[in-house]
């Protein structure tokens, strides 16, 4: 049985990573017009890539939590895919094995010309002013706003697949991300976990748990009668 999850900020917030849309508006006291642009790229690239050293160092600091944990003990009993807005890799050191990122990876790094020529970074800093082998400035492997999402319709074919469909921690407010809710197949059982459960989700005959990530999983195993060890 094929269960497909889709994981938003609220999936990693838990493990201390800061959501793009904080109450105040600003990203870890930063607009995100200045750091996560194509355009903010172009301007002062100085400060968009010290903004993501200082994201993968606190993300190198950080921790997978239970309800990571949880999602990687499922793989026992479904056929797991997990789709993630989140830059981070907290799915996979959990022990997630296919997980698919909807906005790039932020332990990667790429060509500023070819988006197709990607590297790991083996560490949490890439000096400024890198360049790759085409000879152009490296950057962030991160989707930034105003730039094409290309891992979409993978996306959307797996959700087209689901048997059940699990939806966490994302406001369904940021598209394309939000639109793989309608691809859902009729009559399947969809589960959205949250505290604040997004007003998209409330229209439909959802199962809702208005819950964290961590006590959402929980309970989400239980309804989905996993054993508890």
């Amino acid at each position: 049985m094929k269960l497909v999850i889709l994981t938003g900020a609220g999936m990693s917030a838990e493990s201390g990573i800061k959501t793009f849309r904080d109450s105040d508006g600003l990203w870890e006291n930063y607009r995100i017009e200045d750091v996560c642009t194509p355009e903010a790229l172009e301007r002062n690239p100085e400060l968009v890539n010290d903004f993501y050293n200082q994201r993968r160092k606190q993300l190198y600091e950080a921790q997978p939590h239970a309800g990571h944990l949880g999602l990687a003990k499922l793989e026992k009993y479904f056929d797991v895919q997990i789709i993630t807005q989140n830059i981070d890799d907290l799915h996979e050191r959990a022990g997630s094995r296919q997980v698919l990122h909807l906005h790039g990876e932020l332990k990667k790094v790429r060509s500023s010309k070819n988006p197709e020529l990607i590297y790991d970074l083996d560490s949490w800093e890439l000096k400024p002013g890198t360049r790759c082998e085409d000879g152009s400035l490296m950057r962030p492997h991160v989707v930034f706003f105003g730039e094409a999402v290309p891992n979409i319709e993978p996306a959307t074919e797996l959700v087209r697949q689901a048997d059940i469909f699990v939806i966490i921690g994302t406001s369904l407010a940021v598209y394309p991300a939000a639109s793989l809710l309608h691809y859902a197949p009729a009559g399947i059982p969809v589960f959205v976990i949250d505290p604040k459960i997004p007003a998209e989700a409330r229209r439909h005959g959802f199962h809702l748990l208005e819950k964290g990530a961590s006590e959402g999983v929980a309970e989400l195993l239980k309804l989905l009668s996993v054993p508890n060890q």
